[in-house]
């Protein structure tokens, strides 16, 4: 990990400490808090950052709405920063061999648990097809040709994406396309029953400082994260929203709602 995105320490005041994604989706929403004397991010891919709050390395994280679902009776939404898209993403993609209505055998990205369930949400509301899933490890990828479609998340789709697959599933487009709602993918979250007002302010400060900031915070940190400058802008200012509206509230119960129905989420 690079010097600008592994954990940020500061020797003295710190009073709040937040797990925060990698990637560079997540730059807007905690830009502003890294020179903060107050605060303390700790970076991670999106799967492990409920265990860090589990074991109290942090007081809210940036965490996967499935992960909230999974723990919602003892977890809260602390502010109305998100990470989320009302159509494509660019960086939440399944890459095939074949058309998706034919694929049955998805191999998943284990960075992250909300793309997995909504992959077979979609393939079994959109084609009727429970989808086989075999992980996927990044860290040592082997061959891909005995690999019929891969779920990739994150900058990886964009620097380091797979040769020879010939079809491409936005999983952002493909769920506006089949709900005609937007999907959050992360949200802050911490422990339920206790007071975030707090944190809950400085949260949403610095979202609305990233967002109005967006473009140069695309220009400067897209190539530390690997990413062409103009695809970064787009990313950054267009295909990601940072803020829970009503209809992402919509999307958000629609996708467990239907999680539930499909025995993918307990």
């Amino acid at each position: 990990m690079d010097l600008e995105t592994r954990e940020t320490t500061k020797p003295t005041a710190v009073t709040h400490t937040f797990g925060v994604v990698s990637y560079l989706n997540s730059r807007p929403l905690h830009e502003f808090l890294r020179e903060d004397p107050r605060v303390r991010l700790r970076p991670a891919v999106p799967a492990e950052l409920i265990g860090m709050l589990d074991r109290g390395e942090c007081e809210v994280a940036l965490l996967p709405v499935v992960d909230f679902w999974r723990n919602r009776e003892r977890l809260a939404l602390v502010s109305d920063g998100c990470i989320a898209s009302d159509g494509e993403t660019m960086t939440v993609r399944v890459f095939s061999k074949r058309p998706a209505e034919k694929v049955a055998r998805l191999h998943v990205d284990g960075d992250s648990h909300t793309s997995m369930i909504l992959a077979q949400v979609l393939w079994r509301e959109m084609y009727g097809c429970k989808l086989e899933i075999v992980p996927w490890d990044r860290h040592n990828p082997g061959s891909l040709d005995d690999v019929d479609a891969l779920l990739l998340i994150g900058d990886k789709v964009i620097t380091g994406q797979p040769l020879g697959f010939g079809f491409e599933v936005d999983l952002g487009a493909a769920w506006k396309y089949a709900t005609g709602l937007p999907f959050v993918f992360a949200a802050w979250y911490g422990a339920k029953g206790l007071e975030h007002s707090i944190v809950a302010k400085l949260l949403s400060e610095a979202r609305d400082r990233g967002e109005a900031d967006a473009e140069r915070i695309a220009r400067h940190w897209g190539p530390v994260h690997g990413w062409p400058v103009e695809a970064a802008v787009q990313y950054l200012t267009r295909s990601l929203k940072f803020r829970i509206t009503e209809s992402m509230r919509a999307g958000m119960e629609r996708f467990f709602e239907l999680g539930v129905q499909h025995g993918l989420l307990p």
